[in-house]
């Protein structure tokens, strides 16, 4: 009791005095008052669950509410403080200060992937998570009482969100907010400080409901049934594709190396499961039979230290969520074009490649004995999975991530033909010019390394012009060199969208002409794998990260390049020009110029003085049969809502500067289910080449806006709901938008803010509807980006 009443006494000091004691003695006097109360941690304690009691169910009754109104806030690696919430496990671990998304480190940060750097909640302590859960006593007063989650959860109950549609600015909702992980013992004084920062935060409160199924579920001390067995005709295929993934001979071992690699991020699934359950692709010291003994390593690539590796099915355990949600289906139709891509042809693998760093890095030294043709079909034929990985992957997140690419473009693909088996010994030759920045992990400087990758890539785009000149001497540049889809295949037209500080990958080429596409080849797809995918370690140091950025440069320059080559040989540089407003003319030079000159004209006949749009005609033409229509407007069968939705997609203009990037548009009309489009604000840039200056490229005039049907993006910034009798007078009021005050009254109107009273019950619709219309695709949408405006 006395050390109750120092600590009493401690928590009511104020001042300088105050703020040293608070960070120190009084959060060691708290914890003595909470070993006082309910007896020392035990950091093991929930190395084991305990089973809930009969009539609870951790699956039924407490992770669709976790799901509703935390995991939209805690997943991924931007989850607040680690806490990941999507899993058992995840809570049970906790939180921890060190934060993944760091672009500023000198020192590569210690890896922390749930399931995979630790194997147990007592592993993780030693890591230096700390508990959410109550770790003493477990008894019903001290799981409520010495739980950072419960506690966090009655301080919401206890002061809910202020009555206004703005949250003041006490409410720190930026991407790059500082941290609050405030432990048990410092919760007092947190709460004190911050009474409005309960959970969940920034938004409105549980239901009474809900509040008291958690508080009944944390007050028995978090139990958990563990996952329900996978059903018998399910494991049976997995026995089948590991057999198939773990074969003996060295071409088979290559061979699946080159698999897990590009689909180590993958959520596979199985088209014969009816239930949906979703897989990774893990490498274990254990071969198939045995409980996997998981192989953990920054990146796919690194030596797993065994041999043989197995490669093994891991049940995916997290909640699905949109943001790295990327879906891959396996089938018996899979398994046989593998094999006819990659086992069937007559080659020879005499010896495995090396783990070293320099050479496991790089794809074209690593796999040189694999066909190309094989290795570009297998990425190009599920290219939107492919591309996905650095719109979805670990190292696309924030506004420096992603400023190296407009803000809309369109994806083609150069066709298969004879230049492959052609481009397989350039790309022997050239091996040593297409080392990526992976090989220098984070040790390296950045300006020698950055300037020696430039002088590499200068010089292997000189001999890549060189090798298609050759090439193009019977055969110039046509529409035939543009991969059509097979007759089939939706992969060969993408649309990319970036928001700002987020992404989004789809088939289909959506809204009008954009101001740039990219034509890409294998060793450009391979490359921006290897880079931004399987080569991006999240927890490297500004070194890695900003020499990943800059090398990401190349890769948008060339895939330009490759556009241009279609295009009148005399009107080349002056599309150049456009898309290059203002850059330098070393970066001119990149993009098309004496470092890379194709000085083949095309084969293509134009007729106007718009060769640009002229080509995107034909290609739109010529991919017709194969293109993803479902997110058209065009594809929209009440006439008068899609010409009110078109009103919408012609807006420009500075106007649409004040929107949000990202707007999930809910239409309502009486007696009819809501009707979910997207809008997508393309912000217009001079050029995207500068890496620090973007708001000095801005063109407010050449802003578009995108509308489109369903739900795309991720992280929605706002949320409308229009009545369908108003969308016309929605255009008008976003076309006049003019100030902040402006958007104020169209918020005013017609947005569900964060501090909206239906918030919740609009977002459970809103998740449904995604679901329901996303099956496979589809995952919870992330609330950390909503605007407060």
């Amino acid at each position: 009791m006395k050390t109750r009443a120092i600590f009493l006494r401690c928590s009511r000091m104020t001042g300088l005095l105050s703020l040293i004691l608070i960070l120190g003695g009084c959060a060691m006097l708290a914890r003595q008052a909470l070993d006082e109360r309910f007896g020392p941690t035990d950091p093991a304690r929930y190395d084991q669950p305990v089973p809930p009691p009969r009539g609870m169910s951790y699956h039924g009754d407490v992770q669709p509410i976790l799901e509703r109104r935390c995991v939209v806030c805690h997943a991924c690696y931007d989850a607040p403080c680690q806490l990941k919430l999507g899993a058992w496990e995840g809570i049970a671990r906790g939180t921890s200060t060190q934060i993944v998304y760091d672009g500023t480190r000198l020192s590569e940060a210690q890896p922390s992937t749930l399931f995979v750097d630790a194997q147990s909640i007592s592993e993780w302590r030693a890591r230096g998570f700390s508990a959410v859960l109550n770790e003493r006593q477990p008894t019903p007063a001290a799981n409520l009482a010495a739980g950072v989650l419960a506690r966090a959860l009655q301080l919401k109950q206890a002061h809910p969100l202020p009555d206004s549609a703005i949250l003041p600015a006490t409410f720190d909702l930026s991407l790059d907010r500082a941290q609050q992980c405030p432990r048990i013992e410092e919760y007092d004084t947190f709460a004190r400080e911050n009474p409005l920062w309960g959970m969940p935060f920034g938004l409105p409160g549980l239901s009474p409901p809900e509040l008291a199924t958690l508080t009944r579920w944390l007050e028995l001390g978090a139990p958990f049934e563990g996952l329900p067995p996978l059903p018998a005709p399910l494991l049976t295929e997995i026995s089948g594709w590991e057999a198939f993934l773990n074969g003996s001979s060295l071409k088979e071992r290559l061979v699946s190396r080159y698999l897990f690699e590009h689909l180590f991020l993958a959520h596979l699934y199985f088209e014969s499961d009816g239930q949906s359950h979703f897989f990774r692709l893990v490498r274990s010291r254990t071969p198939p039979g045995q409980p996997i003994d998981l192989v953990a390593s920054r990146r796919p690539f690194d030596d797993p230290g065994v041999d043989p590796v197995y490669y093994r099915f891991d049940r995916e355990r997290e909640t699905i969520v949109a943001k790295t949600h990327m879906p891959y289906s396996l089938s018996p139709r899979r398994m046989a074009r593998w094999r006819e891509l990659f086992l069937t042809p007559d080659y020879r693998v005499d010896e495995l490649p090396s783990y070293a760093i320099e050479v496991a890095s790089n794809p074209f030294v690593t796999f040189r004995d694999l066909p190309v043709s094989a290795r570009y079909r297998f990425m190009r034929e599920e290219a939107e999975f492919t591309i996905m990985g650095f719109i979805k992957g670990p190292v696309c997140r924030g506004q420096v991530a992603l400023n190296v690419i407009e803000d809309r473009f369109w994806v083609f693909f150069l066709a298969d033909s004879d230049l492959q088996t052609l481009r397989a010994p350039f790309l022997d030759r050239e091996a040593s010019l297409l080392a990526l920045p992976a090989a220098q992990g984070s040790d390296a400087a950045i300006i020698g390394p950055w300037r020696e990758y430039a002088r590499r890539q200068a010089r292997y785009l000189q001999d890549k012009s060189a090798f298609l000149i050759q090439y193009a001497s019977t055969r110039r540049p046509d529409l035939r060199w543009i991969w059509n889809g097979d007759g089939e295949n939706a992969n060969a037209a993408l649309t990319v969208f970036r928001h700002f500080d987020s992404g989004t990958v789809v088939k289909g080429l959506l809204g009008g002409p954009p101001k740039t596409a990219w034509v890409v080849s294998y060793p450009l797809l391979e490359r921006i794998h290897y880079l931004l995918v399987a080569g991006f370690d999240v927890y490297g140091n500004i070194g890695h990260q900003l020499l990943t950025r800059l090398y990401m440069d190349f890769m948008r320059m060339e895939g330009e390049y490759n556009l241009l080559t279609f295009l009148p040989l005399a009107q080349r540089k002056e599309v150049r020009d456009l898309w290059y407003l203002g850059a330098s003319q070393e970066v001119k030079e990149h993009v098309y110029g004496s470092l890379a000159r194709f000085d083949v004209d095309t084969a293509i006949p134009f007729r106007s003085d718009q060769p640009l749009q002229e080509f995107y005609a034909m290609l739109q033409q010529r991919l017709a049969p194969v293109l993803d229509r479902r997110h058209d407007l065009s594809s929209l069968t009440d006439t008068v809502l899609r010409d009110d939705l078109e009103a919408l997609a012609a807006l420009r203009g500075p106007a649409l500067s004040w929107l949000p990037e990202l707007v999930v548009l809910r239409v309502d009309q009486p007696g009819q289910p809501a009707h979910y489009f997207t809008l997508l604000r393309n912000t217009g840039h001079r050029n995207v080449s500068s890496l620090l200056r973007e708001g000095r490229e801005l063109l407010p005039e050449d802003n578009t806006l995108t509308v489109v049907r369903g739900i795309l993006g991720s992280y929605p910034r706002a949320i409308y709901r229009v009545p369908r009798p108003e969308l016309r007078a929605l255009a008008g009021e976003i076309g006049q938008l003019a100030s902040e005050k402006d958007y104020r009254a169209l918020a005013d109107r017609y947005a569900v803010r964060r501090s909206d009273h239906r918030f919740w019950p609009v977002s459970d619709e809103l998740q449904a509807a995604h679901l329901q219309q996303e099956p496979i695709r589809g995952g919870l949408l992330d609330y950390n980006r909503l605007e407060n405006r």
